[in-house]
C-alpha cells in the first residue's frame, strides 16, 4: 500500500476517533520528523501534545463561555497600585486555589468600583483553567432562580450554581431582599459549606447583614457557615472606573462597621 493511501486511512481513522488536531497536523509533524529524525515515540509524543492542549482549549473556552462570567480578566490586569493599602500578598495567596481543594470561602468587601468583582472573576479564570467547575451570578439573579427552584421537581440540585467547585455571587446587598428569600439564600450557603467553595462579593460591612437579612438569628446562622474556613478581603478606596472622571480630592468611599467602628472580624483576625 502507498504512502498516500495509508496517510489517507490515519486521516480517517483520526477523524472517527475525534481526533481532529492531531488530522490536522500529521502531514507537517510527520515530514518535521523525517528531516530531524525524530524517533516514533518523539514524533507520537508531538502529535498526542498537540490534541490534548488542542482538547484542554476548548474545555476552557466552552467552560468560559456556559459559566456566566460578566468578562475575562486575569488578576495581571489588576492594578494593585491604584489601592496600595490593599494587601497584594493575602490576594495573591488565593490564587493556588488551596482555598477550593479545602471546600473553603472567600469574602470581598467593599464600596462600588474597587475591584471586587474583578478578583472574583480572576480566581475563576484561574480555577477553570485548573479544571475546576466555576459558575457566576449576581445576588439578584441567584435569588430568582433559587425561587424558580423552589417548585420544580428537581429543585435545581444538578444546576451549575449548586454543584459547581467554585460559585461567585456577586452584589450581595446592592438589592434589598425579603424574608423568604433570606431564607432561600441561608439554604443555598447552608448546602454548599464544606462541600465547594463560594465567593462573595458585597458593598455591605458584616454589621449592616442584620439589616439586609431582616433577621439576627438567621445572619448570625448564615455568617457562622460563610465565615469558617474563609479569608475575607476588605477593599478600601476610590471607584477605579470613576479615576480621572472626579477632582484632585476625588470621591473617597469605604466601609465602616459604625462610627469609628472596627470593619470585620473573623477567624483571621479583625480587618
Amino acid at each position: 500500500m502507498s504512502d498516500t493511501l495509508v496517510l489517507d486511512r490515519i486521516q480517517t481513522s483520526l477523524t472517527r476517533l475525534r481526533l481532529p488536531r492531531m488530522g490536522e497536523i500529521l502531514e507537517s509533524v510527520m515530514h518535521a520528523a523525517q528531516e530531524g529524525e525524530k524517533s516514533y515515540l518523539s514524533f507520537l509524543d508531538e502529535l498526542l501534545e498537540e490534541e490534548v492542549g488542542c482538547r484542554e482549549q476548548r474545555r476552557i473556552e466552552t467552560s468560559l463561555k456556559i459559566s456566566g462570567l460578566p468578562f475575562i480578566k486575569s488578576i495581571d490586569e489588576f492594578d494593585f497600585t491604584f489601592h496600595p493599602k490593599l494587601d497584594r500578598q493575602k490576594v495573591m495567596s488565593l490564587f493556588d486555589l488551596t482555598f477550593i481543594r479545602q471546600k473553603g470561602n472567600v469574602i470581598f468587601l467593599g464600596p462600588p468600583g474597587v475591584g471586587k468583582t474583578h478578583l472574583a472573576v480572576s480566581l475563576a479564570l484561574k480555577a477553570c483553567q485548573a479544571g475546576m467547575s466555576i459558575y457566576f451570578t449576581t445576588m439578584e439573579d441567584l435569588i430568582g432562580k433559587l425561587k424558580k427552584d423552589r417548585h420544580a421537581e428537581r429543585k435545581g440540585r444538578g444546576r451549575g450554581y449548586h454543584k459547581s467547585a467554585l460559585v461567585i455571587v456577586d452584589e450581595v446587598g446592592y438589592t434589598p431582599i425579603d424574608r423568604e428569600e433570606c431564607n432561600l439564600f441561608f439554604r443555598f450557603i447552608a448546602n454548599r459549606y464544606e462541600k465547594a467553595s463560594t465567593i462573595i462579593t458585597s458593598n455591605k460591612a458584616f454589621s449592616d447583614w442584620t439589616e439586609l437579612f431582616h433577621d439576627p438569628v438567621i445572619v448570625t446562622a448564615f455568617l457562622d457557615r460563610l465565615l469558617h474556613h474563609s479569608v475575607v478581603i476588605n477593599m478600601r478606596g476610590n471607584s477605579y472606573r470613576l479615576r480621572g472622571k472626579v477632582g484632585k480630592e476625588g470621591v473617597g468611599t469605604s466601609l465602616s462597621g459604625g462610627k469609628g467602628g472596627s470593619l470585620f472580624t473573623t477567624e483571621n483576625g479583625t480587618l
